[in-house]
């Protein structure tokens, strides 16, 4: 086991609505909510002004207009909060090199080596909250602990503005009374089925039999044990040692259910237009191709099929996903759409053999030379021209560097 280190969790508090907040003096201190640019669309986050109203993140926002009346609602603005995370982690990136971005708003860092500089680890953490709060106006809450997931565990113990310490001799006090829900990685359905045991707090997780663990969850039930413990081996891992991207892919949900079969190619066409870009901004061929399609009644599915050879020709996704859609018989109106390509292949840059792939593939690239410099769809297929399949939204394993990076509007 690792010992000694010392790990912060940086978590930034209501980002998005901070950011919109700070960026707009008129917005601070009301009640704010930020969604995407549909027209039917979620709370993606709320101020805490709105929080105290009991809106929260994921919620309709219908129902978040009902418990609070003077709500503002805000359409995401993803560059900006993309731009300000890379600026924001560039100023973490100054206290240690080993920086891991866990989401657009989250990070781990590994302060251990920088002591001898910076001093304490508490004033690390000082250093950079103020940091933070006097280039952009927001503020973070900081979690300090001996791994990654007690550091997460302490940033959440102390919002907004928080700054919370889990020494190595407090470790045992803290997770015997905790409940399981309250560590990163237990979910509900291992909530319900640990309950299924009794266990219902950490303490209980680490006093339960290893080995009844293990035949029920696999590999899976010693990590449980360990982590009722609130041990955790796993390092800090700055982006360019992490492991190679696995696949690439978009979705959406879109304005209203859509039943037509032009409409949804419509959207399955810009999906995979976005899809192939970033493929080939990044030189990655998927062999893989998987169709992502949910309901009103979020019942989600998905389908894939596999290719001769791997591409990133968004002409080629899209027809593999349409002959995905023929395969299903839509018992429901579609409320989101996703493609996806997997089973990736990182590739040097080079023209195909062949004359007409070759052409393809000069096409695509002046397409995304224009794209990249005026804005994406500036240059499309015709059947797009107008066409908007709604808001994109970062994923939650969004990067500032690489192919994870995707740089929406």
């Amino acid at each position: 086991m690792a010992e000694n280190r010392i790990i912060l969790h940086i978590d930034m508090n209501a980002f998005f609505a901070s950011v919109e907040q700070q960026s707009n003096p008129a917005l601070q201190g009301k009640p704010v909510a930020v969604i995407g640019a549909a027209k039917r669309t979620i709370i993606t986050t709320c101020s805490y002004e709105a929080r105290a109203f009991g809106v929260r993140t994921g919620m309709n926002t219908w129902e978040a207009r009902q418990k609070c009346p003077e709500l503002i609602f805000v359409v995401g603005n993803n560059k900006k909060y993309s731009y300000t995370s890379k600026q924001i982690i560039g100023i973490m990136r100054e206290y240690t090199p080993l920086v891991e971005v866990f989401s657009i708003d989250e990070a781990f860092l590994d302060v251990t080596g920088s002591l001898n500089l910076f001093g304490p680890p508490e004033e690390i953490a000082r250093m950079i909250k103020e940091r933070i709060r006097e280039r952009f106006g927001l503020t973070c809450s900081v979690g300090i602990a001996p791994n990654k997931l007690l550091a997460k565990l302490a940033s959440d113990m102390q919002k907004p503005d928080g700054l919370t310490v889990i020494a190595p001799d407090q470790v045992a006090r803290v997770m015997e009374r905790l409940p399981i829900q309250e560590l990163c990685g237990i979910g509900a359905k291992t909530q319900q089925q640990l309950a299924a045991f009794g266990i219902r707090t950490c303490g209980e997780l680490a006093r339960f039999p290893v080995d009844i663990l293990r035949k029920k969850f696999g590999v899976t039930g010693e990590r449980l044990h360990y982590m009722g413990l609130g041990v955790d081996d796993a390092p800090v891992v700055p982006e360019e040692e992490a492991e190679e991207v696995k696949s690439v892919g978009h979705s959406t949900t879109l304005d209203t259910d859509l039943c037509q079969r032009p409409q949804i190619l419509a959207v399955l066409l810009q999906l995979s237009e976005m899809v192939g870009r970033r493929a080939r901004k990044y030189r990655v061929t998927g062999k893989t191709v998987t169709l992502t399609v949910r309901y009103p009644d979020f019942t989600t599915f998905s389908r894939q099929m596999s290719r001769s050879a791997p591409t990133n020709n968004s002409d080629e996704i899209y027809r593999d996903a349409v002959q995905l859609l023929d395969q299903l018989e839509l018992a429901q109106p579609v409320r989101l759409l996703g493609v996806r390509i997997t089973n990736l292949t990182h590739q040097a840059e080079q023209l195909p053999l062949f004359e007409s792939e070759r052409k393809k593939a000069l096409v695509a690239s002046a397409m995304d030379h224009v794209n990249n410099r005026f804005g994406d769809f500036s240059v499309t297929f015709g059947t797009l021209l107008g066409k908007e399949c709604g808001a994109k939204v970062i994923s939650p394993a969004w990067k500032p560097e690489g192919v994870r990076n995707v740089d929406a509007d």
